[in-house]
C-alpha cells in the first residue's frame, strides 16, 4: 500500500480536478491524505463571506473526502486570499491570506505532514495554478517546494489538457464575444505536456458526489456556477466528459503518456 497526498487550495479543488484519481486510489487499497492550504471562507456564495462560510466549506470537504474514501483530512489553517474582479490578488484579503504565507515557513508544514505519512506521491497544481487564482499558485510554489524538502518522490502537477478546452472557448466565443478567449490560451496544460492520463470513468459516479457535496459552491454571485453547471450534466455524458484527469510530472521526457498516478504505463 501507497500513500497519495492531494494538496489542494479550497475545498471543492478535489472534487473538480482530482476526485476520481482519488476514488480509484482509495479503491486499490492505497491510503488517501487530503489537504486544504484554506477553509475557502471568501468563495462566491450565497452565504457571505467569513467564518460561516468557512465552517460550512469544511463540512462538505469533509463529506466529499468520506465519499472519495480519503482516510485523513488537514487544512493548513490560512486564509482565503480571495479574487480580484480582474483575476488578480483582491485588495482587501486578511492578514493571514495564503497567498501572503511565507514560503519556507508554509512548505514546512506541509512537509512534515509528508514525512508524518511517509507519502510516496503528492499532487499540486501547475505553475500558473491552472485558470491563475492566486491561491492556486501558492499551492504549486509551496507544495513542490515541500516535497523538496520532505524528499517526497513522485509529484504530480493537477491541471487539464488545455487543448480541447481551448477549441470549445473559441467555439463558444462566436456566440458570445464576450468570452476571453486569450486567457484561455494560457490556462492549464498543453496536450504534448502531460504525462499522465487518468482513466476515472469507473468512478465518475463518486467524483459527482464529490462535487455535489460541495453545496454552497454550486450558486452564488450572479446565478449558477460552473460546479453547479457541471452538476446539471446527464450521467452518461458526465461520465465522458469527466472520465480522464490529467497530470504533469516534471523531468519526464516529452511525450510520456502514463495512465496510473504511480506511473503505469
Amino acid at each position: 500500500m501507497s500513500t497519495a497526498v492531494f494538496f489542494h487550495a479550497h475545498p471543492d479543488d478535489e472534487a473538480l480536478l482530482t476526485a476520481g484519481t482519488m476514488a480509484m486510489l482509495a479503491d486499490e487499497g492505497h491510503r488517501v491524505v487530503l489537504v486544504v492550504a484554506t477553509a475557502g471562507e471568501r468563495g462566491l456564495a450565497e452565504l457571505p463571506h467569513g467564518d460561516e462560510l468557512g465552517r460550512t466549506r469544511m463540512e462538505e470537504l469533509h463529506s466529499s473526502a468520506s465519499l472519495l474514501g480519503c482516510a485523513r483530512v488537514v487544512q493548513l489553517g490560512y486564509g482565503d486570499s480571495g479574487l480580484a474582479i480582474d483575476g488578480g490578488v483582491a485588495d482587501d484579503r486578511g492578514d493571514d491570506a495564503f497567498i501572503d504565507a511565507d514560503i519556507e515557513e508554509a512548505a514546512q508544514r506541509l512537509a512534515d505532514l509528508l514525512k508524518e505519512e511517509t507519502a510516496d506521491l503528492v499532487t499540486i497544481y501547475d505553475p500558473s495554478g491552472g485558470y491563475g487564482h492566486p491561491d492556486h499558485v501558492q499551492v504549486y510554489r509551496v507544495g513542490s517546494r515541500a516535497a523538496e524538502i520532505a524528499g517526497t518522490p513522485i509529484v504530480l502537477e493537477a491541471t487539464v489538457n488545455r487543448d480541447p478546452l481551448l477549441k470549445g472557448v473559441r467555439l463558444a466565443a462566436r456566440f458570445y464575444p464576450s468570452i476571453d478567449v486569450r486567457s484561455f490560451e494560457v490556462a492549464y496544460s498543453a496536450a504534448d505536456t502531460i504525462t499522465h492520463r487518468v482513466n476515472v470513468r469507473k468512478y465518475a459516479r463518486a467524483k459527482r458526489a464529490a462535487m455535489a457535496a460541495h453545496a454552497s459552491q454550486a450558486s452564488g454571485g450572479t446565478g449558477d456556477r460552473t460546479l453547479g453547471a457541471m452538476l446539471k450534466i446527464p450521467p452518461l455524458l458526465y461520465r465522458y466528459v469527466f472520465g480522464t484527469e490529467w497530470y504533469v510530472q516534471r523531468g519526464l521526457p516529452r511525450g510520456t503518456r502514463l495512465k496510473h498516478p504511480f506511473g503505469s504505463p
